[in-house]
């Protein structure tokens, strides 16, 4: 059965999954496009509901390998404005998935050499590109202060490319306690700021958790004065003023 009435009760269900306070009432999220959800299927998220537009089977746009896979799921075939009404993506490709939050251990690794702390991170594209960094090297854990973004916002979940299956999301209802702790079984306090001459490339990252602070506002007090050192970011730009003395081409914000 094809579903062609946006009002239909899992439809609108899937549709509050837009807001946060659904996604967390629901424990659920939503992932969008082929890509994202063979990487679910890969990492065995917890998948609820793949949801597939009607259209895009006929017209071919989405190949029987991809639909093979998904079949052993439960899907929801929807028409195109259905589908439209759902989508959080410009240009979609047809599939939609409902996964579970994954219900992980939410104590810290300390087995882990660097762990890397979020204080009050905003933006979407920056929660996504930490997320993935943090993947792509090797970690598996990161801890987020109760006011920074979700990261199970759909920008969110898109831009980690993948990294949100597999990267442990630990939220800190008290950042500062939580860093306390940290420091008990013998970590250093890294904090991100730009009153330092200290730069991110010239410290030892053995038993270390870094802090990356607001866009705006940067690490807050309260963190900074309880950290064990101040370092910067350097980042490259077109018109450079100033250079790193570890590589020459940096400059510090």
């Amino acid at each position: 059965m094809v579903i062609t009435s946006k009002d239909n009760e899992t439809i609108k269900n899937i549709r509050k999954l837009k807001e946060k306070k659904y996604r967390d009432v629901s424990g659920k999220y939503i992932v969008e496009g082929i890509k994202l959800i063979k990487e679910a299927i890969d990492e065995k998220a917890e998948i609820d509901t793949i949801v597939v537009c009607d259209n895009c089977v006929k017209s071919g746009e989405i190949n029987q390998k991809i639909l093979y896979e998904i079949a052993k799921y439960n899907c929801v075939y929807v028409d195109e404005k259905v589908f439209n009404n759902i989508t959080d993506v410009q240009n979609p490709q047809g599939l939609l998935a409902v996964i579970d939050k994954k219900n992980t251990d939410k104590n810290i690794n300390y087995e882990e050499n660097l762990i890397v702390v979020l204080d009050d991170i905003q933006d979407p594209g920056n929660l996504g590109t930490i997320l993935r960094t943090i993947d792509s090297v090797g970690l598996s854990q990161v801890i987020i202060s109760k006011k920074s973004g979700d990261v199970f916002n759909p920008k969110v979940v898109r831009s980690t490319m993948g990294a949100i299956f597999r990267v442990n999301i630990i939220q800190s209802e008290d950042l500062v306690s939580t860093l306390k702790e940290i420091k008990k079984h013998k970590f250093k306090i890294i904090a991100t700021s730009l009153q330092t001459e200290e730069n991110i490339y010239n410290i030892e990252y053995k038993k270390t958790a870094i802090v990356i602070g607001n866009e705006a506002n940067g690490v807050s007090k309260e963190v900074v004065e309880m950290a064990d050192k101040k370092v910067k970011i350097p980042m490259l730009r077109k018109n450079r003023k100033s250079k790193c003395s570890s590589c020459n081409r940096c400059n510090f914000v």
